[in-house]
């Protein structure tokens, strides 16, 4: 389902895996070929060709088959309401994943479609982008109604301690100066990172006060361009939904808008943020205190965020790399236009 570029893969299934795997399902035919199309931290995905069909054969690593049996219970229940998303097919023992030698597997229809950032979406698109998602969450309320919320790891809801990202800077810091060969990319790192101990310095006062939790429900959990599908103008699917659980639903509608509609500059286009909010809050019922309490908490979780950089400094993977100027210039941008960016979600 994701139209990412091709890349190859070690991991991906052989050909008697595909067969065994198929075996499970009345009508998914006989495997043609199989390649990569997504590679990630949590899941590797595959665009799979059979006899009798095209796919999305999807790997996920961790195994938790309460989380994916929750979660494949949900986007049915979605589907059966009519938004858009893809359900995963099921097989002939009436399972929705596979499990073969110790790997657990989910098949899906194969959807055409492309990702479309913030920066070609109309305003009206914006719009009905930000419907979309309050629809997403009004819905996940009513099909999860019976369903219980999983434990959420302790502190979750603290906001980010300065003290601790002061150190997480100073170690990065030495890792980008410490870079050979070193590149551009080392060097803006370093300024960002300067940039940001300074910024946190004269911030630190604002960091959001332990108290009442924010109004919870379910959630997709990680909304954002790579996994929303548009066939023409309108969005075909909703994907990828490893994420689902409960967490503060205004705060997923604004790290989505950061991702959306920040541009390469690192500012956010807040004309297309006002009507994709102004919508989120009509369809979800979402008031401006809930929307503006959401954009403090997510605007200091960028401030105390550098998880690009972690990932190239101690994981050594550089895919998030072109994202990291945008990101990193975002995070100072909206602390200066800070009222006009709260005014923006607010209306």
């Amino acid at each position: 389902m994701l139209r990412s570029s091709v890349v190859r893969s070690a991991a991906t299934p052989d050909r008697d895996t595909l067969g065994s795997l198929l075996r499970h399902y009345d009508s998914a035919g006989a495997p043609l070929s199989c390649e990569p199309v997504a590679e990630g931290l949590l899941n590797h995905g595959y665009f799979l060709a059979t006899t009798r069909g095209r796919y999305f054969l999807k790997h996920h690593l961790d195994g938790d088959r309460a989380a994916l049996t929750r979660q494949h219970r949900a986007t049915r229940r979605l589907a059966g309401l009519g938004l858009p998303v893809v359900p995963p097919v099921t097989g002939a023992d009436g399972r929705t994943f596979t499990v073969l030698d110790g790997r657990c597997y989910a098949l899906h229809p194969w959807i055409e479609g492309r990702h479309l950032s913030g920066a070609v979406l109309t305003v009206g698109q914006s719009r009905r982008l930000g419907a979309l998602l309050g629809l997403v969450h009004t819905t996940l309320e009513q099909v999860m109604a019976d369903e219980p919320a999983p434990p959420r790891p302790p502190g979750t809801d603290a906001a980010a301690d300065p003290e601790r990202t002061f150190e997480t800077i100073d170690e990065l810091l030495a890792l980008a100066r410490g870079a050979r060969p070193r590149t551009s990319f080392d060097e803006l790192a370093e300024h960002r990172l300067l940039e940001r101990r300074t910024l946190l310095e004269r911030q630190a006062h604002r960091r959001p006060a332990p108290g009442a939790e924010p109004p919870a429900g379910w959630v997709h959990g990680d909304f954002h361009p790579l996994n929303v599908l548009y066939r023409g103008t309108e969005p075909a699917a909703i994907v990828d939904w490893d994420r689902l659980g409960v967490q503060p639903r205004a705060e997923e509608a604004v790290r989505a808008a950061a991702i959306f509609f920040v541009r390469p500059c690192g500012t956010l286009d807040l004309a297309k943020v006002a009507a994709y909010a102004g919508a989120y809050r009509r369809v979800c019922g979402a008031g401006a205190d809930e929307l503006a309490a959401a954009v403090h908490r997510v605007w200091w979780e960028r401030l105390n965020d550098f998880w690009m950089l972690t990932w190239r400094y101690r994981l050594g993977d550089r895919r998030t790399d072109p994202q990291f100027p945008a990101a990193a210039a975002l995070a100072v941008w909206w602390t200066r236009a800070y009222p006009a960016v709260r005014r923006a979600f607010t209306g």
